[in-house]
């Protein structure tokens, strides 16, 4: 390619960047006014909602079936995502908690659903989380809770028995696990390897092959594991991205997880109801009573009407020993006429019933 060839590409581009930067802005214009408009049609004492979890869905299912390429959907997806964080931001800066410290998956996982310009506020334990959304301290909370090796999080299905709160939406994070090592650290003479309990597990026969005689110890997360590395010459860490850039890591090994398609599923938590976007999974807990045909009674009307249940955990009832609640998982939403059926015919059979929610299917 010529010089001069070269020259008039980069005319163009500078040319479709003067476009992009005026369409940006007459977006985030846009934004400012849907804002305008909400503020001005509050009833008194009625709060504004302006993030809305199917909107921001549909929009971005739009986005990536319209997408002509080259870049790939969720590229496409990702960079409409930032965009519309960033305008969100000047209608009203989100407040969004999650399992901290700074540097964890569930942070980048918060900062995958909602884009980089929420303000993240890191929580020392999962019901944490769940207190400062119950409390209205923050917008929305995002918790860990199954992990595509590893199973279920218990930690925060039990936190859905002790609160009232309401499930907004999923995000599906794709985990890359590094064995990361600060400026001090001799590698010959590890002899200790940090990181939360279920990386450990999910490294376990990385472990076992290349660090069998090295003690493991689980810490409260996997940032947590960073910032004791950084500052010791005999010990790793097991962490990813986000860790190893915030606390100026160097990767030993890279993607020493058991399995390729190692994955974890968060949930969005929060105080509002989602609508309809026509591709959505509703969450509920069941307790039935304890007899023979339960769990059998429970999921016959799912079968009958050919509803997609995805998940189901069984976890220990707060009301009794030996006694246990259903946590399922399953395609539609809760108005839609098939769902409502279903749900009536399981209320009458169940001791209790709790929607959790219903909210968007992940897209990215």
């Amino acid at each position: 390619m010529s010089e001069q060839e070269l020259k008039a590409l980069r005319v163009r581009i500078d040319s479709i960047d003067e476009k992009l930067l005026e369409l940006i802005s007459e977006r985030a214009r846009c934004a400012q006014e849907v804002a305008r408009v909400k503020m001005k049609e509050l009833v008194e004492g009625e709060q504004p909602v302006f993030y809305r979890p199917e909107r921001e869905a549909w929009i971005l299912k739009r986005i990536m079936e319209r997408n002509p390429g080259p870049l790939g959907n969720e590229e496409m997806a990702r960079l409409f995502r930032e965009i519309m964080s960033t305008c969100l931001a000047l209608e009203q800066p989100l407040k969004v908690a999650y399992l901290g410290p700074e540097g964890t998956f569930s942070q980048a996982a918060a900062l995958k659903h909602f884009g980089h310009a929420v303000i993240s506020q890191p929580m020392a334990a999962i019901d944490e989380v769940f207190r400062e959304v119950v409390a209205g301290a923050v917008n929305f909370g995002v918790v860990p809770v199954e992990n595509s090796t590893e199973g279920a999080v218990s930690h925060t299905l039990d936190c859905f028995l002790e609160h009232d709160i309401v499930i907004c939406g999923e995000v599906e994070l794709r985990i890359h696990h590094h064995l990361l090592v600060g400026d001090t650290t001799r590698t010959n003479s590890i002899t200790r390897i940090y990181s939360h309990a279920q990386s450990l597990a999910q490294c376990r026969k990385w472990l076992d092959a290349h660090y069998p005689n090295v003690e493991r110890v689980a810490v409260s997360s996997n940032a947590e594991a960073a910032r004791r590395v950084k500052n010791e010459w005999n010990s790793a860490a097991i962490a990813g991205d986000m860790a190893a850039s915030l606390y100026g890591l160097t990767r030993l090994a890279e993607k020493i997880e058991d399995h390729p398609d190692n994955s974890t599923r968060f949930l969005v938590i929060g105080n509002q109801q989602v609508p309809p976007t026509g591709d959505d999974k509703t969450s509920i807990i069941v307790s039935m009573s304890n007899k023979p045909g339960a769990l059998h009674e429970l999921l016959v009307p799912f079968h009958e009407n050919g509803i997609d249940l995805t998940r189901i955990e069984t976890r220990p009832s707060r009301s009794g020993k030996w006694t246990y609640v259903f946590f399922i998982d399953f395609m539609g939403h809760q108005q839609d006429p098939l769902v409502k059926a279903v749900l009536e015919k399981i209320r009458e059979e169940a001791v209790a019933l709790k929607v959790l929610g219903s909210y968007p299917r992940a897209v990215l």
